[in-house]
């Protein structure tokens, strides 16, 4: 026999079920800077014992990328132990982004003020000067390239590859000394990636396949490493290698630490395989986690990071046809007129992204035509970032018929790409010239220029595929390859048009415009059965879309013929 409870106790119960329920919303919603399900770093040093939890910790934020964070952990323990070597070691580190950009001339020199210091108080083991070494390698080695001589074989998207190489080679020399020390090898690893990145002719990736062999083994080792899984990630992210790294991303998303890049990573790969979902997720998280620091540090700037994630959000939604929750974020980017780091060309690229892909991603030719150039400060240290709003002038209206508006586009683009004067940037020069011409080509194709047109546009489309893209972005403004795919179904070459957006797809998985394209071109080649499966895809994956598209209503007209025809009594189409 079961006896009832008493109202007293079911009062305790309700309360205690309530205080746990409490409790476990609290903890789903952790710090900035939250190692979360990551596991801890072991990086021993010969500090004072009381600093040693926090330095670990610095490293743990090192290897996550958020370095304004880790420099705060660095310096506190720092204050807490002036003679600790290795603090001033991670100060050092986290002003050199080794695959983002090389430091600013004050972060140079903020840098290498720290390994200056570090190396004056001698660290106490040779493992801990081994890494004070090499970091001071990096610091200190000559930039070839500032003679001119050598020029931008110098320079990929991380700038000139001179102090770079001389780091990873201090770094292998520490790791064929302590073959068995697990963050000897992790950094190491991640020494030679950057190499990779400081080196984009390689179209063999060497590098990259180098690192991921030594973070595979050392991802078996530690699965839970905050360093190793991500920078496994970064190795991956390329269109040949991306399905390499689904299940590093996957496991990455699971155990990240709450800090915005962390957050955001797994979309890299989940944008190179065209799961949209998936990226619009990580990067909602990361926008969140970033506007959470922002406030905890009293800031009315947005953040860099929450700009760039919410870029590769847009890139997502317009995928998806979720065009409303696109517009959300592109009003939200018309807004911001401040950002930190105040000049971050991460924030500068979102800025000018989010407004000029949404445009584009809907044919709105119209309004790529008149896009505004925000009142921002960005635009005098990056100018190659407000060429790209003009890429939307140019394009927008050569298709539009305002031709001489499209050259004086071009010209513009031409005068702010010669404006880039840093080296390290001739990455985003190089885009602009085939950016350049392939807005010449919309204007050569209005011109009756058909034929040229597409030569110039088969031409850019080539270099725009070794080129490749930069990690800054989720993806090239509609690939060039697909405005060529677009011209040759203009013209009706139905054929070669579905080979060319056959081929952007290899490199853009599960684009819009390049299912759509492919479909069309496979639909009027008479090829049904390529286009029934690429409508069928696009059908799938717009089934959130909130969007006026003429292209949708095509999709749902070809889908319901196709259905009526194999089954005329069971037409299941959505409407």
């Amino acid at each position: 026999m079961v006896r009832s409870l008493s109202p007293r106790v079911l009062l305790l119960i309700g309360l205690a079920s309530s205080l746990i329920l409490r409790q476990v919303e609290c903890a789903t919603v952790p710090e900035p800077g939250d190692l979360r399900a990551a596991g801890k770093v072991e990086f021993p040093i010969s500090c004072t014992p009381a600093v040693q939890s926090e330095f670990s910790r610095g490293v743990a934020l090192l290897h996550s990328f958020f370095y304004e964070e880790a420099r705060r952990v660095f310096t506190f323990v720092a204050e807490r132990d002036p003679k600790c070597a290795m603090a001033q070691w991670g100060i050092a580190m986290t002003w050199w982004h080794p695959i983002w950009t090389p430091p600013r001339p004050d972060e140079m020199s903020a840098g290498k003020a720290a390994i200056e210091k570090a190396m004056a108080l001698n660290a106490g083991t040779d493992r801990e000067r081994g890494f004070i070494t090499a970091l001071n390698v990096y610091y200190n080695t000559p930039d070839s390239s500032n003679a001119g001589a050598i020029g931008q074989s110098c320079h990929g998207p991380v700038g000139p590859r001179d102090r770079v190489i001389a780091y990873e080679k201090a770094m292998h020399q520490l790791r064929d000394k302590y073959p068995d020390d697990f963050e000897i090898e992790a950094f190491y690893a991640f020494a030679v990636l950057a190499a990779g990145y400081a080196m984009p002719n390689d179209t063999t990736l060497s590098k990259q396949l180098e690192a991921a062999a030594l973070l595979e083994k050392l991802w078996k080792q530690n699965p839970n490493h905050p360093g190793v899984v991500h920078y496994l990630i970064h190795c991956y992210d390329y269109p040949a290698l991306a399905q390499r790294g689904l299940a590093a991303a996957q496991s990455y998303a699971s155990i990240a630490p709450w800090v915005p890049h962390a957050l955001h990573m797994p979309s890299h790969i989940f944008t190179r395989l065209g799961m949209w979902d998936e990226s619009i997720a990580a990067n909602g998280a990361s926008a969140e986690a970033s506007r959470a620091y922002a406030t905890m540090r009293h800031r009315d700037a947005t953040e860099a990071e929450e700009l760039h994630a919410l870029d590769y959000m847009v890139y997502s939604y317009l995928q998806e046809a979720r065009d409303t929750e696109a517009k959300k974020i592109v009003d939200l980017a018309a807004k911001v007129r401040k950002t930190n780091p105040e000049l971050e060309f991460s924030a500068a690229y979102a800025l000018a992204a989010i407004p000029t892909r949404y445009a584009f991603e809907r044919n709105d030719w119209a309004s790529a035509a008149t896009l505004t150039v925000p009142n921002l400060p960005h635009w005098s240290s990056f100018p190659f970032m407000e060429a790209l709003i003009e890429y939307g002038h140019a394009l927008g209206r050569a298709h539009t018929g305002d031709l001489d508006g499209a050259r004086k586009a071009i010209a513009r683009m031409q005068q702010l790409r010669d404006a880039t004067k840093d080296p390290k940037f001739d990455y985003f020069k190089n885009h602009l010239d085939l950016q350049m011409q392939a807005a010449s080509a919309w204007v050569a194709a209005s011109e009756g220029k058909k034929s040229e047109a597409i030569e110039m546009l088969r031409h850019a489309a080539d270099a725009e595929d070794i080129l490749g893209k930069h990690p800054v972005s989720p993806g090239a403004f509609v690939p060039i390859r697909e405005q060529l795919g677009s011209l040759l179904l203009e013209v009706g070459q139905a054929k070669h048009a579905q080979q060319e957006f056959e081929a952007a797809l290899k490199i853009y998985p599960g684009r819009f415009r390049g299912l759509y394209g492919a479909a069309r071109a496979a639909e009027q080649n008479g090829d049904k059965e390529s286009a029934s499966r690429y409508y069928a895809k696009l059908a799938a994956q717009t089934t959130k879309a909130a969007s006026s598209r003429d292209e949708l209503n095509h999709v749902r007209e070809f889908l319901t013929a196709e259905a009526k025809a194999t089954d005329p009594k069971n037409v299941s189409v959505r409407k």
